[in-house]
């Protein structure tokens, strides 16, 4: 790796560490740039996890040194997708190379699309939902997230913000340190499936690392909505270009 290589893989870290602390969509960043690195989709995919596993130790460190946090009701939701995880690593290792490359190429155009043109939800302080139907509905789902989030991380952080908001009425800055905590819990497994089948570059992913864990310590203590138009555009310019490679070439 040269030290060019090394300071992009940071620089790439160090933003994706801190969209993702702050909303979600960092991976649709640090994925394509992984692969444009030239790393294989699914060795990038695997890869990824190292920083995304890093960062979020930083970013509950983060939240939970400003006294701001979720627990034990975020525990209930990542042991959850911890199990689906398992499922979504399984599948995405499993996968024809060809058909992966595709199914990446599709989901992360779909997840830029809803990101860019819905609306944002504005989760205010309104009383907040954690009884047993809540608690319920909210584990039957983030296995469901935990299927997607063990397949490709990208996006991710977009859907546990809605199911959150959505379910809980949880404001936006106990939404991100539930966030946090439910993807560190389900990297642990769909770490550990990517570790046993050999498929992560050690060498990208704790350089990547080092730059996520730093965002992700500023994004968790500044605690404020990410969605500026410029990274926006950027995001969709990535993953456009990325989706035309995996696609056709």
């Amino acid at each position: 790796m040269s030290t060019l290589d090394f300071i992009l893989l940071i620089s790439t870290g160090l933003v994706a560490g801190f969209i993702n602390t702050v909303a979600g969509g960092g991976s649709l960043l640090s994925l394509p740039v992984l692969i444009f690195m030239g790393l294989p989709p699914a060795v990038a995919n695997a890869s990824n996890r190292v920083a995304i596993f890093s960062q979020n130790i930083f970013g509950v460190l983060g939240f939970k040194s400003k006294g701001v946090s979720a627990y034990p009701y975020s525990l209930y939701l990542g042991i959850s997708a911890f199990f689906g995880a398992i499922i979504g690593a399984k599948i995405s290792v499993n996968l024809d190379d060809d058909l992966f490359n595709k199914i990446i190429a599709i989901i992360m155009v779909l997840v830029v699309i809803v990101t860019v043109f819905s609306k944002k939800t504005v989760v205010g302080a309104s009383l907040e939902k954690t009884d047993i139907k809540s608690t319920v509905i909210g584990i039957i789902v983030f296995f469901f997230v935990g299927i997607y989030g063990g397949f490709i991380q990208a996006g991710v952080g977009f859907l546990i913000m809605a199911a959150l908001s959505s379910i809980n009425k949880f404001t936006l800055v106990k939404t991100n340190s539930a966030k946090v905590l439910i993807v560190f819990i389900y990297t642990l497994s769909s770490l550990g499936v990517f570790i046993m089948e050999g498929v992560i570059d050690w060498y990208y992913g704790l350089t990547l690392a080092i730059g996520n864990s730093a965002g992700a310590w500023i994004g968790s203590r500044w605690s404020v909505r990410t969605g500026d138009r410029w990274i926006k555009r950027f995001l969709v310019v990535m993953v456009i270009a990325l989706s035309i490679k995996l696609w056709f070439f």
